[in-house]
């Protein structure tokens, strides 16, 4: 006997099986794709981030542009509400300033005061840092920062007296170490952070090469802490070229630097407006392009501990 197999199979109808899928078919040809909520969404916050973006570079942007415009009116070009930024324009008032030596030399000093200062408070404190950072001197760290958020102001009469018994008001010595005691908490505090940051393996692989520890940290950490140095660097020059208070009080005619300068265009009867931003734009040129030059450290400088674990 052979087995008996039952089976049921239905045919489709050929007609209803092909009206179906032509339905099916027309109907996905036909339809068209709402947009997804989320994709809608994502574009009204890039337009938000642009509007607000473009709202805070022309807050920030507006005060230097009319710097630089006003750098080239007359007096009464500048205090006339009426003059826009289409004036004719004149060299007057560069002319005037770089012939009479109003500001040439104290941004020599500037430059100076701050080359020097910057230098040395890298000089100590990046590897001061290194050692808070490796070693978790929390307590060092602490003292650090309070040293940092002591006002300066309120050392300035101690200092003076100390620095006239000494001899050295007046000198560019007095002017370099009072910027240090404002750089090197800086550069300090922003590299602790950093070599914290940094995978501390590859000072452990040097010293079991033969190095010692501060051998690794010269050939090994100081290179990869290239960007947090440079950044640290850049705002610590920038602090001591438009460092006002210490020059003020410290520096005299022969020493003082470009914020005393500036303010000597101010008197009592009158304000010579078109000097004053042509000598300010002079001294706003090296600081734009440090910044320029060194934005690919300033960068990388400051979002090396973002990532962080």
């Amino acid at each position: 006997m052979s087995p008996t197999v039952s089976s049921s199979v239905r045919r489709p109808d050929a007609g209803g099986g092909a009206s179906a899928d032509a339905g099916a078919g027309a109907g996905a040809v036909g339809t068209v794709p709402s947009p997804r909520p989320g994709r809608r969404r994502r574009g009204y916050g890039a337009w938000l981030r642009g509007i607000a973006i473009a709202a805070v570079t022309v807050v920030f942007a507006l005060p230097i542009v009319w710097m630089f415009a006003a750098a080239f009116k007359t007096n009464v070009q500048v205090t006339d509400p009426t003059v826009g930024l289409w004036f004719s324009p004149t060299l007057d008032n560069f002319r005037s300033i770089l012939e009479t030596g109003q500001i040439l030399r104290p941004m020599g000093n500037s430059l100076l005061v701050g080359v020097v200062s910057t230098v040395l408070s890298a000089i100590i404190a990046v590897p001061a840092a290194w050692a808070v950072g490796r070693f978790r001197m929390r307590r060092t760290g602490s003292l650090i920062l309070v040293a940092r958020i002591v006002p300066a102001i309120s050392l300035l009469v101690p200092w003076y007296y100390l620095f006239a018994q000494a001899g050295m008001v007046g000198s560019y010595t007095v002017l370099v170490l009072s910027h240090m005691f404002v750089s090197v908490p800086l550069i300090l505090w922003i590299m602790i952070s950093f070599f914290e940051g940094l995978p501390v393996e590859l000072e452990e692989a040097a010293r079991t090469d033969g190095l010692s520890a501060f051998g690794a940290f010269w050939r090994i950490t100081l290179p990869l802490a290239a960007p947090g140095t440079a950044t640290a660097s850049l705002l610590a020059f920038v602090f001591s070229w438009n460092n006002f208070m210490f020059a003020l009080i410290f520096a005299d005619e022969r020493t003082q630097t470009v914020p005393v300068a500036l303010f000597n265009f101010i008197s009592y009867a009158s304000t010579d407006w078109g000097g004053l931003m042509a000598a300010s734009s002079l001294i706003t040129v090296p600081v734009l392009l440090a910044a320029v030059l060194g934005q690919k450290y300033l960068v990388a400088g400051l979002t090396s501990g973002a990532s962080k674990g």
